[in-house]
């Protein structure tokens, strides 16, 4: 596996939330019906010696913020893993709170 800098997990984070967000578009999901985001995990794959994976987390957490305001920011966790499923570098998981 290729070393994977804040920058390139950065870009990497961005595209993926931001297909998370338009999927939640087309699904009848409206975005002013969230209350707020219950928890953001950010899941890295990065060799034992990057400490990094926060300043990857961090691209996430801004577009969040950029769309539904900073009132709604997360909680979050963030992980470095060895590897994960189909050889992605980064893995995205939203918990929303929405209202009826």
């Amino acid at each position: 596996m290729a070393a994977l800098t804040p920058d390139v997990g950065s870009r990497q984070i961005v595209q993926r939330s931001s297909l998370f967000l338009r999927h939640m578009r087309q699904h009848r999901s409206k975005s002013d019906k969230v209350t707020r985001i219950v928890r953001l995990g950010v899941s890295v794959a990065t060799s034992g010696d990057v400490r990094d994976q926060p300043k990857i987390a961090d691209a996430a957490s801004q577009l969040l913020q950029d769309v539904f305001g900073k009132d709604k920011s997360p909680c979050r966790l963030v992980y470095g893993v060895a590897s994960l499923p189909l050889g992605t570098p980064v893995e995205l998981e939203i918990i929303f709170e929405v209202r009826g």
